[in-house]
């Protein structure tokens, strides 16, 4: 749907999870080194890899950057936190479960103000930030698109396994309008610079370093109930952020004004495209079985 009837008759909410790798020496509850770019499976120890016996110790610095990273957010800081086991599959954790935080986050109740190209400024609310661990990366050897489909076989690397992560996501933004793709890019490099300027984090979005899953829903206009929301995962430069809410926004409002519904899913941003296209079913913190 053109871009300008999509605003006549819809109201876009937006929702930003932001994933940061912190800059820190060593692993968030083990030794082993992040250099970018080792060897693959040269910086894993029994503790990352998840092996029987295996205790984690939490990393001091990650913590240190985490409250750093709330206080120049406005956030509260939790005088008491703690992890969880986020279990779910996927080939390239090899524990099987992600320690993460969940209902108690290190970091809380914060916001950014982002200034937008004309000088308007908007006030993003921050709903936490919280601690946990990277994925190992998974390569797809074979198809055409580097994605698992059509691949003939998959590679494994965990040197990424067990990286210190915090995930800062966003209250729901609301009242933006024609102004949603921009609002979503400001912030996010409004964050890119703020976390740069903290020394926690080379924040490389070509590197992975800093990736931000796009949250978009629509709400018919005079109405305040917010619509199902796809979930555009590891957007990875500032232009593609914008990009990816925009077509969103069009995709969402064809589907529901020829009669659809929008399924809660993941989808995939193509950068040579500009479109996206079906990841998986998006699961709900039930589905995770958060386990303290």
């Amino acid at each position: 749907m053109d871009y300008d009837e999509v605003l006549t008759r819809f109201d876009p909410v937006l929702g930003l999870e932001v994933h940061v790798e912190l800059s820190t020496n060593t692993k968030m509850f083990c030794g082993c080194p992040v250099a970018f770019g080792a060897e693959p499976n040269t910086q894993v120890c029994p503790t990352c890899l998840g092996l029987p016996g295996a205790l984690p110790v939490v990393n001091a610095a990650a913590i240190e950057s985490a409250i750093r990273i709330g206080l120049a957010l406005n956030c509260e800081i939790a005088e008491w936190c703690r992890f969880a086991r986020k279990n779910y599959y996927y080939p390239d954790m090899p524990k099987n479960f992600q320690t993460s935080q969940y209902d108690e986050p290190i970091c809380f109740n914060g916001y950014l103000d982002v200034t937008l190209e004309d000088g308007e400024v908007v006030r993003v609310e921050i709903e936490r930030a919280h601690m946990e661990e990277d994925t190992g990366k998974s390569l797809h050897v074979g198809g055409a698109t580097g994605r698992i489909h059509g691949a003939d076989y998959s590679l494994l690397d965990y040197n990424r396994a067990g990286v210190p992560l915090i995930e800062i996501v966003t209250k729901p933004i609301v009242g933006t309008g024609a102004r949603a793709p921009e609002v979503a890019r400001a912030y996010v490099t409004a964050l890119r610079d703020l976390l740069r300027a903290l020394d926690v984090s080379d924040v490389r979005m070509d590197q992975g370093s800093l990736r931000c899953d796009a949250n978009v829903s629509l709400m018919p206009k005079g109405t305040t109930t917010f619509g199902t929301r796809t979930e555009t995962k590891n957007v990875n430069s500032l232009r593609s952020v914008e990009r990816a809410v925009r077509f969103e926004m069009t995709r969402h409002a064809a589907v529901l004004s020829g009669g659809g519904s929008i399924l809660q899913e993941t989808r995939h941003f193509d950068e040579s495209t500009g479109t996206t296209s079906a990841g998986r079913k998006k699961e709900t913190s039930e589905d995770y079985r958060y386990f303290p």
